[in-house]
């Protein structure tokens, strides 16, 4: 990945997003994180609410190649879209998604911003992950969950959570045994499909666009 990063020397610096070349990125990459966010088939053992997608990936692609404020740049905008758009939620799902994927992408912007090399990009994805399941069982546990049995029972939602996973009983063990678990298993398929492709398409991301 050291090979094919920007040499830019420091990807704190939000100069260079002004450009029409890094605003066409920006752009380019939150409308694919957009797309990819109405594509969520669900998980196996999981319960049925948790869905699987890989729109923070455009966001991270972006953070190694543009700097992580350009990645929150991307998780704000595709889930403003999607406020627009599709929201069910008014909102609160939305600015759940934000907080979860932004941390996630900020922990891996940071390390590799400080030593651009593929370890410690690896490193900053760790810890992205591990940060993205705390935030998420905190983000479900005081705001989804509590939005969600306004319209549906906190029973039924346990009830129907318990049918994917027995262990289920409570709202703590929904977040220990469910959000949690999905939030690392969501973060490491993210990280991994994000080391696959970036190579690849990075000399895009680098060079101008005309």
């Amino acid at each position: 990945m050291e090979k094919t990063i920007s040499k830019r020397n420091n990807l704190f610096d939000v100069k260079h997003l002004y450009s029409t070349n890094s605003l066409v990125k920006i752009s380019l990459l939150s409308v694919i994180s957009y797309i990819l966010m109405l594509i969520d088939p669900p998980i196996p053992f999981f319960p049925g609410f948790l869905k699987m997608d890989l729109s923070d990936m455009p966001a991270l692609i972006g953070t190694f190649a543009l700097g992580p404020i350009a990645g929150v740049i991307i998780e704000f905008i595709k889930n403003l879209l999607h406020l627009i758009t599709r929201t069910s939620t008014g909102g609160v799902g939305e600015f759940a998604n934000f907080l979860i994927g932004s941390s996630l992408i900020i922990p891996s912007g940071i390390f590799y911003a400080k030593n651009r090399k593929k370890s410690t990009a690896l490193l900053g994805m760790l810890l992205g992950t591990i940060l993205m399941a705390i935030v998420g069982g905190l983000a479900n546990y005081y705001i989804l969950i509590p939005f969600y049995a306004k319209v549906m029972p906190l029973d039924k939602i346990i009830a129907w959570s318990a049918s994917a996973n027995a262990a289920i009983k409570d709202l703590k063990t929904l977040i220990i045994y469910a959000i949690v678990p999905f939030n690392l298993l969501k973060g490491i398929i993210i990280s991994i499909f994000t080391i696959l492709i970036y190579k690849k398409i990075s000399h895009l991301l680098i060079r101008k666009i005309n």
